[in-house]
């Protein structure tokens, strides 16, 4: 089967993008995954435990807009597979054992509301009382606008849990991927020890033209992309989806003053 790179244009053969990680062969452009992918791809063996998966959003404002938002959980429930837009799992890469919280993006755009917020605090407090460091994979629009107020709670919530974490010296390694937006980037996604992207994610608070329209000017050439963040100090490393496990494997060796493999 053949399927086409939405950067270079080329049609290029599914499998070899599937051996290459989803990423291009010929363009290195990365394509979105699941969060059940991702988890495979990060942890040993593609084995973990998922931790809260009876979690669900409920309606607390009665939101509708064009559908009433409990329909919108219902499609996106049938669409993905999943019950909300972050899986949170225990396992293992290169045998140390962590916590992983990973959002996915095809769940309402990744948006967080109330369960994920409550999802990832407690990912937070199981690393907290396992001594077991946190990775947190974004990818989301940001907040989640159903649920108001409720989903901008959800920034200092998850931020509070994250200094406690700071406190007991406990690693929190941060991986953005694109997209990441919103209320997620002005929280828990830019407070990791080490913030890592992948090429050319789209990273962000508001988008580049509420931007522009907002302060009447052109941005400069790969604005809140993850080369242009890196450059202005907001981002510690851009690294390949391919390179990623080992990079993030590295470091928790240097945080856990383990030897090299």
């Amino acid at each position: 089967m053949w399927t086409k790179c939405n950067a270079c244009k080329r049609i290029v053969y599914k499998q070899d993008i599937i051996d290459n990680l989803y990423v291009c062969p010929h363009c290195g452009f990365h394509f979105r995954l699941t969060a059940r992918k991702r988890l495979e791809l990060m942890l040993d063996n593609g084995e973990y435990i998922e931790l809260f998966a009876d979690l669900e959003s409920l309606d607390p404002l009665g939101f509708t807009d064009r559908k009433p938002y409990p329909q919108r959980i219902k499609e996106s429930m049938e669409k993905t597979g999943e019950k909300e837009a972050v899986i949170v799992a225990k396992g293992k890469m290169e045998g140390i054992p962590v916590i992983v919280a990973v959002m996915e993006y095809y769940f309402i755009g990744g948006s967080m509301g109330s369960v994920v917020g409550e999802k990832i605090t407690r990912a937070v407090e199981v690393a907290l009382k396992e001594k077991l460091p946190l990775i947190i994979v974004s990818a989301s629009g940001g907040a989640r606008m159903m649920e108001g107020i409720y989903s901008l709670m959800q920034m200092a919530k998850i931020s509070a849990a994250l200094k406690k974490l700071d406190r007991e010296g406990i690693p929190y390694i941060s991986v953005l991927t694109d997209p990441t937006t919103g209320g997620v980037t002005a929280s828990y996604a830019m407070l990791g020890d080490v913030n890592i992207a992948e090429p050319k994610a789209l990273i962000g608070f508001a988008g580049p033209r509420v931007i522009e329209q907002t302060i009447r000017q052109k941005l400069p050439p790969g604005f809140q992309r993850s080369e242009f963040l890196l450059e202005h100090g907001m981002l510690d490393m851009v690294v390949k989806r391919t390179e990623l496990k080992e990079n993030i494997v590295r470091l928790l060796r240097l945080f856990l003053n383990l030897s090299p493999s």
